[in-house]
């Protein structure tokens, strides 16, 4: 019988998380599909509606939600830019820095965010251990 070494259960530990992250994510793209959304965009959502990078309500700078998603600073800009589209979110340049953009809710994101973020929490509460 092989013994395991520390090494060996801290990646064991890490392939656990990341194997809870993906199923997690694949059933919150499930439950939010019918209504047009997918985990990251849920993501970037509840973030800006919990103002947990601006008072709620309020624009917060992009730069301000990628140090909170994991996504790419491209990728992360391409889905604002499909959400704005959407009409649940609009942006606008930052006055005092050009190359700055802001981006905020609007009230039909609010209204969607709101309609699904228990089905969010529902998975969250299915698949993460207490």
């Amino acid at each position: 019988m092989a013994t395991q070494t520390p090494g060996t259960r801290l990646e064991d530990q890490w392939r656990d998380i990341l194997s809870v992250h993906a199923r997690t994510m694949c059933e919150i793209d499930r439950a939010l599909h019918p209504h047009g959304l997918g985990a990251s965009d849920f993501e970037v959502l509840d973030i800006l509606a919990s103002g947990a990078v601006s008072q709620p309500g309020e624009h917060c700078r992009v730069q301000n939600i990628a140090g909170r998603v994991h996504l790419s600073q491209s990728a992360l800009s391409r889905l604002i830019g499909r959400l704005e589209k959407d009409g649940l979110v609009e942006r606008t340049v930052c006055e005092e820095d050009r190359r700055g953009v802001w981006v905020a809710l609007t009230g039909k994101g609010r209204d969607l965010h709101a309609e699904v973020l228990p089905l969010q929490r529902s998975v969250l509460a299915r698949m993460l251990p207490e």
